[in-house]
């Protein structure tokens, strides 16, 4: 009985606990340390993983060459002000996004909006993080294409990268197939844990985002 227990259990969430070490192998990948390549040779392969990671980063800078020949590279680097307007949507597009995931998380970890049944304000909250997502990877598309010489050679954007894609799974492949079968069948640990976790990815997001003005001015 309670193999058939398990088991179930496993189905139910099989598309989170995939998506989940989907994320943390995209996380070590990215993470470790970088070690000369030689030591590949050396250690006998298992530093092969560090070497295949340089090689996509490298392979990566024609494609980033590519980016400033587009029609978005050119305006970026040609017009300031048309580049300045856009990145002023991004910034607006990011308050929205932010503001709904603090809408739905705040609900969820029972710290505000308590009048408001807590999947209403979830699925209101989820139709202007979309919108609020679509501006956001648009405008950054233009800007990157402004930029692209320069934040290549930014670690910041990569890790920024990382975590608006480690963002974008969670909440499509993790939280938002969790909190569909609603909240109140949901336990207040488990709602707790997907509000934090949320908060701190788009934390994230948002903090190495702000970076990339620092560390690429």
């Amino acid at each position: 009985m309670s193999t058939i227990a398990a088991t179930s259990m496993l189905g139910t969430y099989r598309r989170t606990i995939i998506v989940s070490v989907v994320v943390l192998g995209v996380l070590f990948f990215s993470m470790v340390p970088i070690w000369p390549a030689q030591e590949c040779v050396s250690s006998g392969g298992s530093d092969c993983l560090i070497t295949l990671r340089r090689h996509v980063w490298v392979n990566l800078f024609g494609f980033f060459g590519w980016m400033e020949t587009t029609w978005f590279g050119v305006i970026g680097k040609t017009w300031g002000a048309a580049f300045a307007i856009v990145e002023a949507f991004h910034l607006l597009a990011m308050a929205l996004l932010g503001g709904a995931v603090f809408v739905a998380d705040a609900r969820l970890l029972g710290i505000g909006f308590k009048d408001i049944p807590a999947d209403e304000i979830v699925e209101k909250a989820h139709r202007v993080f979309v919108w609020g997502l679509g501006v956001v990877l648009f405008t950054g598309v233009f800007m990157a294409c402004g930029v692209a010489g320069k934040i290549y050679y930014l670690p910041v954007f990569w890790y920024k990268m990382l975590a608006l894609a480690t963002g974008i799974l969670f909440v499509f492949f993790i939280k938002r197939p969790l909190l569909a079968r609603g909240v109140e069948n949901i336990s207040p640990l488990t709602t707790k844990v997907i509000a934090v976790s949320s908060i701190m990815v788009w934390v994230t997001v948002a903090a190495t985002g702000r970076w990339i003005g620092f560390a690429g001015s």
